[in-house]
């Protein structure tokens, strides 16, 4: 159960400084934009802008964008080539240091995502996750989290479903603040950018039945 100042700060102020902040964040980044912009277009090519429908608040689906940080490279039969063929080493720059998350500005903008909360996921892992894990959607999803502040790709499934409704549980401004500042730091020593077994992050298989949180 939520306090009640927490509370007022999640029905009442978190959504409109989610808007300022974004707004703000937008025209004064309006040139690192640009120029991430034409070096995507020159070393990757078109489309400059990622798209990909993700879960939001409630499980509604919306579309997210991201800066584009892998080629469309494909065998001969053509499927596309595992991630850590395509994810060239300017990719992986980009996502090291978050500029390809940077479009993202637009969907908390629109009101599709907040500035903190769990990250947004995938469609197709919906069915997948159990009532506890589910309970991520209770919120929107953010550009940055307290998952993301504690290892982001370099932890478990299980710890960064745990640290996602811990914050679901326990949103304050001063929780929200705390994040935004540690997430700065962490860019710039680019930390728990990727997991240890894979270029990104293991994709999530589920739950067993005998370990499932409730």
């Amino acid at each position: 159960m939520e306090n009640t100042k927490g509370g007022i700060y999640r029905r009442f102020i978190k959504r409109p400084m989610d808007f300022i902040l974004s707004l703000i964040a937008i025209i004064v980044l309006s040139p690192v934009f640009l120029v991430v912009a034409i070096l995507v277009k020159l070393k990757l090519g078109s489309p400059i802008i990622f798209k990909q429908e993700r879960p939001g608040l409630n499980e509604k689906i919306f579309t997210m964008y991201k800066f584009r940080t892998m080629t469309d490279e494909r065998d001969e039969k053509g499927e596309l080539l595992p991630d850590s063929k395509r994810l060239t080493k300017f990719g992986r720059f980009l996502r090291s240091t978050s500029l390809d998350e940077l479009p993202e500005l637009f969907n908390i903008l629109k009101g599709d995502m907040s500035i903190v909360g769990p990250r947004p996921l995938l469609v197709h892992y919906l069915p997948l996750y159990n009532d506890y894990q589910r309970k991520r959607h209770e919120v929107r999803p953010g550009l940055t989290g307290l998952a993301q502040i504690n290892g982001r790709n370099a932890i478990s499934w299980e710890q960064k479903f745990d640290l996602d409704i811990q914050y679901v549980e326990n949103v304050s401004f001063i929780e929200d603040i705390k994040i935004i500042f540690i997430t700065v730091k962490k860019v710039f020593v680019r930390e728990g950018i990727n997991s240890e077994t894979a270029a990104t992050m293991e994709p999530f298989q589920g739950n067993r039945k005998d370990s499932m949180k409730l």
